[in-house]
């Protein structure tokens, strides 16, 4: 087959700029690893950890598990799982307590997303006293004095989907306002991310495929952003290559350990590549997840093939290497977004919003969110809050 030869590559904008491109922490992966983690914390000076995870998780097998190979160790802990699937201010104070309170040296957070994001969010509060909104990711971060350093942060997925596990961003719900916000600091980073795919032997279908099109979101969407980072380009086109081969098989064999570590892998490489940022379907999701509490990774899923035809027009250069990422033999938009359903269809995503109970007169309040969402200011195509309003509500009546 001879491959189309693309001439028309666009100069990137900002190729001359200055840039300042870090890769996150040390990884370790492989079945088996979570059994490493309390040597590992001795040898980052770590005694009392508190283990942070999300209010489904508490009493599943890892976190007893990890407990026990603390105490092997020589380590104590104790587990706050205060964290429900859109984290809130008010429970990140109820964490920073109990961190507090237990003479803790140092956060371990696992289970999913919200899990990781709970423990990086309990890190920014934990030893100074700023409020947590002093974070958010558009403000000028706060001076941390070498009295008030951040915890050490231990990071481990049991999904596959989040990449959160290296970011130092994380997101929270304003509950007031009805909105979600990125917090972060430069110096959070965790000290170490396990990548261990037995942790997610266990995890449902329908999970599965909600976090793995989280993964596949986020690989797209980074890929998009304009910026010129060719490290996070790359990682995005790995990412978008395992994500697109590995998460049917891992929803259709749950069992499967290569089909695991392949979506481990792919959800880290594209959660690294949003270094880059995101776009329009995060924009929307946050601002639904905020208000209808509904499941992250599946309001992507659904939202994304809107989006991508919003997008894609006039990417003809993109469209083509993630299209060879995914193995296509018809390098075109038509194709690229008709296998992303197909995907989607696969794994049985909902077609609509609605049938998660978002309501369709929903759409106005929603968009005028959106466009506030640090997300929006990186998506490829610039979009008002008319364009963003008619993009949910198509995302509510008929996403595909």
């Amino acid at each position: 087959m001879t491959l189309p030869i693309i001439t028309d590559f666009p100069i990137d904008r900002n190729i001359l700029d200055p840039q300042d491109w870090t890769f996150p922490v040390p990884i370790i992966y492989g079945p088996g690893r979570l059994a490493e983690v309390g040597q590992r914390c001795l040898e980052m000076g770590v005694r009392l950890p508190l283990i942070v995870t999300d209010s489904g998780s508490k009493s599943l097998p890892f976190v007893a598990r990890l407990q026990s190979f603390l105490t092997d160790a020589g380590c104590g802990s104790d587990v706050f799982a205060g964290i429900s699937p859109n984290p809130r201010e008010d429970e990140i104070a109820s964490g920073r307590s109990v961190f507090s309170a237990g003479g803790h040296d140092a956060i371990i957070a696992i289970g999913g997303g919200s899990a990781m994001d709970g423990g990086k969010l309990i890190c920014l509060t934990a030893r100074n006293d700023n409020d947590i909104w002093d974070f958010e990711y558009s403000l000028p971060a706060p001076i941390i004095e070498p009295n008030q350093k951040f915890p050490k942060l231990i990071t481990i997925p049991t999904t596959a989907g989040t990449g959160a596990e290296t970011e130092s961003t994380a997101m929270v719900t304003d509950v007031q306002k009805g909105m979600k916000f990125c917090v972060w600091h430069p110096d959070l980073k965790p000290a170490l991310a396990v990548l261990d795919p037995e942790l997610t032997i266990g995890l449902p279908k329908n999970l599965t495929a909600w976090t793995g099109a989280d993964a596949l979101t986020h690989a797209i969407e980074a890929y998009l952003v304009p910026d010129f980072n060719p490290l996070c380009d790359g990682l995005a086109l790995e990412g978008l290559a395992l994500v697109a081969r590995w998460l049917p098989i891992a929803v259709r064999e749950p069992e499967n350990m290569q089909a695991r570590g392949g979506m481990l892998v792919g959800s880290c490489l594209a959660g690294i590549a949003f270094l880059k940022g995101l776009g329009l379907v995060h924009s929307i999701s946050h601002m639904i997840g905020a208000e209808y509490d509904t499941q992250h990774g599946l309001t992507n899923a659904i939202v994304l093939p809107v989006v991508l035809r919003f997008n894609l027009p006039g990417q003809s250069a993109k469209v083509l290497r993630m299209a060879q990422a995914m193995g296509l033999q018809t390098l075109s938009e038509k194709a690229l977004i008709g296998h992303v359903e197909h995907i989607l269809d696969e794994i049985k995503i909902p077609r609509a919003l609605s049938e998660i109970g978002v309501p369709f007169e929903c759409a106005q309040r929603i968009a005028e969110k959106a466009i506030q969402d640090s997300a929006t200011e990186t998506n490829p195509r610039r979009a008002n809050v008319l364009e963003i309003r008619q993009l949910t509500e198509a995302a509510i009546t008929y996403a595909r």
